[in-house]
């Protein structure tokens, strides 16, 4: 394996095992958001956890940074018009710029289904 390669698959695993570790806010915040004051701010005392200050300490950069990535693999992952003769003109067949799978590649099928089980 390329050492690049190992060195970003470390880095994925160690986002995901402390993302894992820390607590889901998801059930809190819809509490939370009834509590807004005229501001625009919620007062509130929150007790964490070692691993939730690790995750929301980096948690802003990591998304933007995996936004970022998921932008990139869908600008080199998209479609492209394989050319040739086919019988319907209409819809002609498209691969895959990048990998030259049909469309749509098993990257872009990759990248659909983890954002449509969020």
């Amino acid at each position: 394996m390329d050492p690049r390669e190992i060195r970003l698959r470390e880095r994925l695993e160690t986002v995901r095992a402390r993302s894992a570790k820390s607590s889901s806010w998801r059930t809190s915040t819809q509490y939370l958001s009834r509590l807004m004051n005229k501001s625009g701010f919620v007062p509130v005392k929150a007790r964490l956890s070692r691993e939730d200050l690790a995750f929301l300490a980096g948690a802003r950069e990591e998304v933007l940074l995996f936004a970022e990535l998921g932008i990139r693999l869908l600008e080199l992952h998209r479609p492209q018009e394989s050319g040739g003769i086919t019988s319907d003109p209409d819809s002609p067949i498209h691969r895959c710029r990048a990998c030259m799978s049909r469309w749509p590649c098993p990257t872009f099928r990759a990248i659909d289904d983890a954002l449509n089980n969020i």
